[in-house]
């Protein structure tokens, strides 16, 4: 039976369209995966220790190695009169450390031992895959490890930005022993956050990643778990908050056109016990910049001390 002339036509939009979808989800999969890495410079590392100085703190370069063989870098802060407590401070896609400084300088100055580690494929850490928490919640536990080894603080908490935020939420499946954590700003799942990558270049909502351009994220699913053996579908922190006991702190501002509070919402919506602070007139990971005072009484609210017997190191 010969098609119609129509049903060719039919046929022929289809296949051209999924070609589309298919070459989009390859090259949207090699993006997100190989971000544009930020080197950490001479220069800013000489402020950071002159930060630190000024603090009545020491700055060290320490670095672990992963299970896979990858060298990751950080810089850990001690100030000379600890409160016994330690914070590790986890930075946004495209950055590295510094990009923490200025939380560092707000708990340093309460007397919180900091660590400020360069994510995988980030700034002088070694990698080339950013997995958004899929691999780096195990580094995030090596380096809660870390701290214990070196430091032995009575608690250890979590505070992250944005994708450091996520990763450090998903930590909580395989990292139970963190004291509280604080996350701003963070993605709700892989998944999610692609609806709303779809829509953004056009000023469209999530929906059109569900509907028009749900495959090419489909196609993008497929190709990294052929080509990295990687399923980024498991990469979820609201799935890690709804299993955990860890206090989580979430903070996200009403604003944010990069990743809306309504992922913040849903991950709270998870666990009941996780509070959720919605900033007004808060960006993308502004809410120190919009509410400057209140931030920094909710974090260190949120990093009260625990008895070390409730720590179980």
């Amino acid at each position: 039976m010969r098609l119609t002339r129509r049903s060719r036509r039919l046929l022929l939009s289809l296949s051209l369209y999924l070609a589309f979808c298919l070459v989009a989800g390859i090259f949207v999969a090699d993006g997100t995966l190989h971000p544009a890495r930020r080197p950490l410079t001479a220069e800013e590392e000489a402020t950071t220790s002159e930060i630190a100085t000024h603090l009545d703190s020491d700055l060290d370069n320490v670095s672990i190695t992963t299970p896979d063989a990858i060298t990751l870098r950080a810089w850990t802060i001690h100030p000379h009169h600890s409160n016994g407590n330690a914070v590790i401070l986890l930075h946004g896609l495209g950055d590295n450390r510094i990009g923490m400084t200025g939380y560092a300088q707000l708990l340093l100055a309460h007397g919180f031992t900091v660590l400020l580690p360069d994510a995988r494929a980030h700034g002088a850490s070694e990698g080339e895959l950013a997995t958004y928490g899929l691999l780096e919640r195990n580094d995030i536990h090596q380096w809660f490890d870390f701290l214990v080894a070196k430091a032995n603080p009575h608690c250890i908490y979590g505070f992250g930005e944005s994708m450091g935020a996520a990763e450090l939420l998903q930590s909580l499946s395989v990292e139970p022993h963190f004291c509280a954590v604080v996350a701003e700003s963070s993605f709700s799942s892989f998944r999610e956050i692609a609806y709303d990558r779809m829509g953004q270049p056009f000023h469209l909502g999530p929906w059109f990643g569900r509907t028009l351009l749900r495959p090419v994220i489909e196609f993008a699913f497929l190709y990294v778990r052929w080509r990295h053996q990687l399923d980024m579908q498991q990469v979820s922190p609201e799935n890690a908050v709804a299993a955990t006991t860890v206090p989580v702190f979430l903070i996200h501002g009403q604003i944010d056109r990069n990743i809306p509070a309504r992922h913040s919402r849903r991950i709270q919506s998870r666990n009941p016990k996780a509070v959720l602070w919605e900033v007004p007139n808060a960006d993308h990971c502004g809410a120190i910049s919009a509410a400057p005072k209140e931030f920094g009484q909710r974090v260190l609210a949120g990093f009260s001390a625990k008895p070390p017997s409730e720590t179980d190191h």
